[in-house]
């Protein structure tokens, strides 16, 4: 395995690096993403880290091709490792300075620097390391092992797909859809009558009438919750402030432990405020500006 990885690194590694810098010298998109990479904060011009990310393409493809043409010299791995260390020095730095910021690693990838960067340069510097220790041209590891070499460059392939963020939109978007397709959305029922999740329900609650004419008092997130009768009961604490003092409460609110955002209509929440000592209802007043409104039991 251990021979096999070494003759293959050339290969794999050139074309890693073919691809991110044919990106990089030829797409039009670098213009347009040079702007919001961290290394436009590093030397304070996008016109800067456009020529940068060129340059930096350029190289990438110098490299890709000495991979290829002489893989048992070891000057093109060294350059790779040293490629890749550089990589994970200007991402630790880009991270530190601007994490909202894309690394600028492909044309087409805006997304900010994860660990999925970091670990496709560490690809880089091992595959570039493995490339310059390896004894013999990949040419002749394919044509001595074909069917080890096809299995590896499948993996190879995948592990690069999987850490490049701009190729998400090939395979990870497309399966997402597939799977909520097939098993529905996780904040919705699986069909009419089947209970939601309780993220659900909150998620309804703080889009309706009654959230927002009882949100005032509350003060907590999500306390307790309990399905009853139908019903989804969601326990806040809050605050109820008057003239003379300011009373603790619970807010109690309850809906259709059935609805989701996918339910037409407006959901009825019901809502109560009950003081936190005595578990007397409070705040009439309040609930009269509560679309509906019925005193609901804490849980005993």
């Amino acid at each position: 395995m251990l021979s096999l990885t070494t003759g293959l690194a050339p290969l794999v590694l050139a074309g890693l690096l073919g691809w991110t810098g044919a990106v990089k010298v030829f797409s039009r998109s670098t213009v347009l993403q040079a702007p919001k990479t961290a290394l436009a904060r590093m030397v304070s011009s996008s016109e800067r880290a456009a020529l940068v990310l060129r340059g930096v393409g350029a190289g990438e493809l110098l490299i890709a091709a000495g991979l290829l043409a002489v893989p048992a010299n070891p000057v093109p791995g060294a350059a790779a490792a040293v490629l890749g260390a550089g990589f994970l020095g200007y991402l630790g730095y880009g991270r530190a300075l601007a994490p909202e910021s894309s690394c600028g690693c492909s044309a087409h990838e805006d997304s900010p620097i994860t660990w999925r960067a970091f670990a496709r340069a560490a690809v880089v510097l091992v595959g570039g390391v493995a490339a310059a220790v390896a004894h013999g041209s990949w040419w002749s590891t394919v044509s001595g092992r074909p069917a080890g070499s096809l299995g590896f460059l499948a993996a190879a392939a995948v592990v690069v797909i999987a850490l490049s963020a701009d190729l998400d939109r090939w395979w990870l978007l497309p399966l997402r859809r597939t799977r909520l397709r097939v098993f529905g959305h996780p904040l919705s029922g699986a069909g009419p009558g089947d209970r939601v999740p309780v993220a659900a329900s909150v998620e309804l609650l703080e889009n309706s009438l009654a959230w927002q004419a009882a949100s005032p008092v509350v003060r907590s997130g999500l306390l307790d919750h309990w399905d009853e009768d139908g019903w989804r009961v969601l326990l806040f604490s809050g605050v109820y402030e008057t003239a003379e003092q300011a009373r603790p409460v619970s807010v109690v609110f309850a809906l259709d432990a059935t609805s989701s955002r996918d339910t037409p209509g407006d959901p009825v929440v019901r809502v109560s405020f009950l003081d936190a000592d005595s578990g007397d209802p409070v705040g009439a007043e309040l609930l009269s500006a509560v679309p509906s409104r019925k005193a609901l039991p804490l849980a005993g």
